[in-house]
């Protein structure tokens, strides 16, 4: 089946080569999926779609038109794509639902770590002869609490590495793991009280209309004074301008983003020869105690592998006409 790759990178391109093993034809595309580009998959009855990818009502519309019938989303999340817009035509979307959660967590952890320990800095200050450990000050992570807001695959696996390091754990969730509270000690509660008494809040949730700007002033007035906020889920669960305010009173300590809500058409791309556009994030980065790093928590070897063959594998079901367990509906 003829399949139109787009937002192709050098790094995912070769495994998903290995994984097609000759079986589609595929056309690979650096382009994003945008408005202006759509017609770029004329000829091909699927495409394949990565998160920065933009799947609108008008973006759809272009696509039926040229005849594409099914979408192999590379993420696991779908807050790109209209959904709604593309059952009304017809259009068959699915997903790659879980790739490698310990990929995510374990970059969660990363960011906490560099954050506590002001590694960066460090690293910066060594490599210009300066051996200070003045203002490197971090803490012990043995005895804080941290809350996990969503506790699904990878806050699962969150939960077991930060009570390796011996962390008392709170959560929030619609579903309480009984398997995280037998084995970890997790205490799930609402989102405000463990607000109130968090050391370190990282979130694991899917961005819905529900938890759309999760992380607002609301509850960042409820927040330790000096918190640290981790978010590798998806960009638009934190208003980040009230997370500015946060930074600027020191209500918010530390700050580590892989995600960022207007990362559409600047993630994913070089744009060291360009003038930033974007005043919001360049504020952001003025920060000290802010490290962002570029959508990259998914991006192993084994989390690549996972993701490149169960896109073949969706294809090759769209193509057979039978389900892959993969789909996602409205509902």
């Amino acid at each position: 089946m003829k399949t139109t790759i787009y937002s192709t990178h050098k790094f995912d391109k070769p495994s998903i080569e290995n994984a097609n093993k000759g079986k589609h034809q595929l056309n690979f595309l650096e382009f994003r999926l945008t408005k202006e580009t759509a017609l770029l998959a004329e000829g091909s009855k699927a495409i394949a779609l990565f998160s920065s990818d933009d799947a609108s009502s008008e973006v759809l519309d272009i696509l039926h038109k040229l005849g594409i019938k099914f979408i192999a989303l590379r993420s696991a999340g779908f807050n790109h794509v209209d959904l709604k817009k593309a059952s009304e035509l017809g259009i068959k979307v699915a997903r790659v639902p879980a790739y490698s959660p310990y990929a995510i967590a374990e970059h969660t952890m990363a960011l906490i770590l560099a954050l506590n320990r002001r590694l960066i800095k460090a690293h910066n200050r060594v490599r210009e002869q300066n051996f200070s450990l003045n203002g490197l000050t971090g803490f012990d992570l043995n005895g804080k609490t941290v809350g996990v807001i969503g506790t699904g695959k990878i806050g699962s696996v969150l939960v077991k590495i930060l009570h390796g390091f011996g962390c008392n754990i709170l959560a929030q969730d619609i579903e309480e793991s009984k398997d995280l509270i037998d084995k970890y000690g997790v205490i799930y509660t609402d989102c405000a009280t463990l607000c109130k008494h968090a050391d370190i809040i990282s979130l694991h949730v899917p961005l819905k209309a529900s938890t759309k700007h999760l992380i607002n002033k609301e509850h960042i007035a409820l927040m330790k004074s000096g918190v640290m906020l981790i978010n590798t889920s998806r960009g638009g669960l934190v208003d980040t301008k009230a997370v500015i305010q946060g930074l600027k009173t020191r209500k918010i300590g530390y700050l580590g983003l892989d995600v960022y809500e207007e990362e559409e058409g600047l993630f994913f791309e070089d744009h060291s020869e360009d003038i930033l556009q974007d005043d919001v994030i360049a504020r952001l980065m003025t920060f000290n105690n802010v490290l962002i790093t570029s959508h990259q928590a998914f991006l192993t070897k084994t989390a690549l592998t996972n993701i490149a063959e169960t896109t073949i594998y969706n294809l090759d079901c769209f193509e057979k006409q039978k389900p892959s367990g993969n789909e996602i509906s409205i509902n």
